[in-house]
């Protein structure tokens, strides 16, 4: 697999120029490392499946995920060059950055393209999004890892925190001091807050209702926020990019 998309990679995600470089200790799972000077780097762009953690099974892919990742570090001899976000770190203190191969190559990206993780674009660290998207594509397409069974959920199947892919029909479109509002029929509401309406097409947005359209990220429970006001949307799904939006 590597040797076929290895030269797409590089096409569709090049590295710069004079990035630093650093050795890495282990991988910790699809889409984390851990540095040998003690930094922790989750790679931005990419969603890997969670491994088993605290007695709870590993998601499906999960373990390929981190098994191709160790063979992408271990082809580079260990070391890999860091483009650090715009946003440097997380809530979890670690490191916020693409990373490349020795030659070259964007991790990310070739994981994307075997179907091993989701694209994710979480402002304001998506310089390389588009081709991020290409490389996801290319395994949507090809029906390769986690898209061999389509992993996309109605609204209606909604039932849990954590990431998603979701799809449904759009039910009413609303916007406020809140930021904009999208509500399927069913128990979920995606949410872009307001600053980041900006970045979106809100004339666009506000022409969905009743249509079909995917939507990902993280599910929150807003039951646990001190209870829902009659006619509220239990879970919410923050929309952090309009790639993480698909209206076609």
């Amino acid at each position: 697999m590597s040797a076929i998309w290895l030269p797409s990679a590089l096409a569709l995600c090049p590295a710069p120029s004079s990035l630093p470089s650093a050795q890495v200790q282990r991988v910790v799972d699809g889409d984390t490392l851990r540095l040998s000077d003690g930094r922790s780097v989750r790679m931005i762009g990419l969603n890997a499946p969670e491994t088993g953690k605290k007695g709870q099974s590993a998601e499906p892919f999960a373990e390929a995920a981190k098994r191709r990742l160790q063979a992408l570090v271990d082809e580079s001899d260990g070391q890999v060059s860091l483009r650090v976000g715009e946003q440097a770190a997380d809530h979890y203190g670690r490191t916020l950055a693409n990373v490349y191969g020795r030659n070259g190559a964007n991790m990310e990206a070739q994981l994307l393209a075997e179907g091993l993780g989701y694209l994710v674009a979480v402002s304001p660290n998506v310089a390389l999004v588009d081709c991020q998207k290409a490389a996801e594509n290319t395994a949507r397409q090809a029906r390769l890892g986690l898209w061999r069974n389509s992993p996309v959920q109605s609204a209606a199947q909604i039932d849990k925190g954590g990431f998603a892919v979701v799809s449904g029909q759009v039910a009413s479109v609303q916007r406020n001091g809140g930021g904009v509002w999208i509500e399927f029929s069913d128990n979920l509401v995606l949410r872009i807050a307001p600053k980041l309406v900006g970045q979106f097409d809100v004339a666009s947005l506000e022409k969905l209702k009743g249509r079909q359209i995917e939507a990902r990220g993280w599910v929150v429970d807003r039951s646990r926020r001190g209870g829902l006001k009659p006619g509220e949307a239990r879970w919410m799904m923050p929309i952090t990019h309009p790639a993480m939006l698909n209206t076609k």
